[in-house]
Protein backbone atom coordinates (compact mmCIF):
# COMPACT_ATOMS: atom_id res chain seq x y z
CA UNK A 1 0.00 0.00 0.00
CA UNK A 2 2.86 2.34 0.84
CA UNK A 3 4.48 1.75 -2.57
CA UNK A 4 1.24 2.75 -4.30
CA UNK A 5 1.08 5.94 -2.25
CA UNK A 6 4.66 6.85 -3.21
CA UNK A 7 3.90 6.11 -6.84
CA UNK A 8 0.80 8.27 -6.68
CA UNK A 9 2.72 11.15 -5.11
CA UNK A 10 5.47 10.79 -7.71
CA UNK A 11 2.96 10.89 -10.57
CA UNK A 12 1.22 13.90 -9.03
CA UNK A 13 4.54 15.69 -8.67
CA UNK A 14 5.47 14.91 -12.27
CA UNK A 15 2.07 16.15 -13.43
CA UNK A 16 2.39 19.37 -11.45
CA UNK A 17 5.92 19.90 -12.80
CA UNK A 18 4.69 19.31 -16.35
CA UNK A 19 1.81 21.78 -15.93
CA UNK A 20 4.12 24.46 -14.50
CA UNK A 21 6.64 23.87 -17.31
CA UNK A 22 3.92 24.17 -19.98
CA UNK A 23 2.61 27.35 -18.38
CA UNK A 24 6.07 28.92 -18.27
CA UNK A 25 7.07 27.68 -21.74
CA UNK A 26 3.91 28.96 -23.44
CA UNK A 27 5.11 32.58 -24.01
CA UNK A 28 8.41 31.32 -25.38
CA UNK A 29 6.60 28.98 -27.79
CA UNK A 30 4.02 31.63 -28.74
CA UNK A 31 6.64 34.19 -29.79
CA UNK A 32 9.05 31.74 -31.45
CA UNK A 33 7.79 28.46 -32.89
CA UNK A 34 4.13 29.43 -32.86
CA UNK A 35 4.71 32.75 -34.57
CA UNK A 36 6.97 31.12 -37.17
CA UNK A 37 4.37 28.44 -37.95
CA UNK A 38 1.61 31.05 -38.16
CA UNK A 39 3.77 33.13 -40.52
CA UNK A 40 4.34 30.07 -42.73
CA UNK A 41 0.60 29.40 -42.71
CA UNK A 42 -0.12 32.99 -43.79
CA UNK A 43 2.51 32.73 -46.54
CA UNK A 44 0.93 29.51 -47.81
CA UNK A 45 -2.50 31.14 -47.62
CA UNK A 46 -1.31 34.11 -49.69
CA UNK A 47 0.38 31.81 -52.20
CA UNK A 48 -2.80 29.80 -52.56
CA UNK A 49 -4.88 32.95 -52.98
CA UNK A 50 -2.49 34.25 -55.64
CA UNK A 51 -2.78 30.95 -57.51
CA UNK A 52 -6.55 31.07 -57.13
CA UNK A 53 -6.77 34.62 -58.44
CA UNK A 54 -4.17 33.99 -61.14
CA UNK A 55 -2.74 37.47 -60.66
CA UNK A 56 0.72 36.64 -62.01
CA UNK A 57 -0.75 34.86 -65.02
CA UNK A 58 -2.85 37.90 -65.93
CA UNK A 59 0.16 40.14 -65.43
CA UNK A 60 2.43 37.92 -67.53
CA UNK A 61 -0.04 37.82 -70.43
CA UNK A 62 -1.02 41.49 -70.45
CA UNK A 63 0.18 42.04 -74.05
CA UNK A 64 -1.01 38.68 -75.44
CA UNK A 65 -4.17 39.12 -77.53
CA UNK A 66 -7.22 37.23 -76.31
CA UNK A 67 -8.78 34.58 -78.55
CA UNK A 68 -5.96 34.98 -81.06
CA UNK A 69 -7.29 38.25 -82.48
CA UNK A 70 -4.18 40.02 -83.65
CA UNK A 71 -5.83 43.05 -85.26
CA UNK A 72 -5.54 46.46 -83.57
CA UNK A 73 -9.04 46.42 -82.06
CA UNK A 74 -8.59 42.90 -80.68
CA UNK A 75 -5.25 43.78 -79.11
CA UNK A 76 -6.61 47.01 -77.62
CA UNK A 77 -9.71 45.35 -76.16
CA UNK A 78 -7.59 42.49 -74.76
CA UNK A 79 -5.15 44.95 -73.21
CA UNK A 80 -7.90 47.04 -71.59
CA UNK A 81 -9.75 43.99 -70.25
CA UNK A 82 -6.53 42.62 -68.81
CA UNK A 83 -5.69 45.97 -67.20
CA UNK A 84 -9.10 46.01 -65.50
CA UNK A 85 -8.66 42.37 -64.41
CA UNK A 86 -5.16 43.06 -63.08
CA UNK A 87 -6.38 46.07 -61.11
CA UNK A 88 -9.29 44.11 -59.60
CA UNK A 89 -7.19 41.07 -58.78
CA UNK A 90 -4.35 43.26 -57.51
CA UNK A 91 -6.78 45.03 -55.18
CA UNK A 92 -8.02 41.67 -53.92
CA UNK A 93 -4.42 40.55 -53.31
CA UNK A 94 -3.64 43.82 -51.53
CA UNK A 95 -6.64 43.38 -49.23
CA UNK A 96 -5.60 39.79 -48.48
CA UNK A 97 -2.02 40.91 -47.84
CA UNK A 98 -3.18 43.61 -45.43
CA UNK A 99 -5.41 41.08 -43.68
CA UNK A 100 -2.47 38.67 -43.35
CA UNK A 101 -0.23 41.43 -41.95
CA UNK A 102 -2.93 42.43 -39.48
CA UNK A 103 -3.31 38.81 -38.33
CA UNK A 104 0.48 38.43 -38.04
CA UNK A 105 0.69 41.50 -35.80
CA UNK A 106 -2.45 40.48 -33.90
CA UNK A 107 -0.77 37.14 -33.12
CA UNK A 108 1.94 39.04 -31.24
CA UNK A 109 -0.51 41.29 -29.42
CA UNK A 110 -3.05 38.65 -28.40
CA UNK A 111 -1.35 37.40 -25.19
CA UNK A 112 -0.74 40.98 -24.10
CA UNK A 113 -4.39 41.83 -24.71
CA UNK A 114 -5.48 38.79 -22.70
CA UNK A 115 -3.24 39.75 -19.78
CA UNK A 116 -4.52 43.33 -19.98
CA UNK A 117 -8.13 42.08 -20.00
CA UNK A 118 -7.51 39.89 -16.95
CA UNK A 119 -5.79 42.70 -15.06
CA UNK A 120 -8.55 45.14 -16.07
CA UNK A 121 -11.17 42.79 -14.57
CA UNK A 122 -9.19 42.41 -11.35
CA UNK A 123 -8.80 46.14 -10.77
Amino acid sequence: MEIMAKSSVLKSTQLATQIIWEFLYFPIWWYSVGWWRFGRFLYAFLSWQQASLGFYTWLKNIFVPMYGQTDFAGRMISFLIRVVQIMARGLAMLILLLLALFLFIFWAALPLLVVYGILFQLI
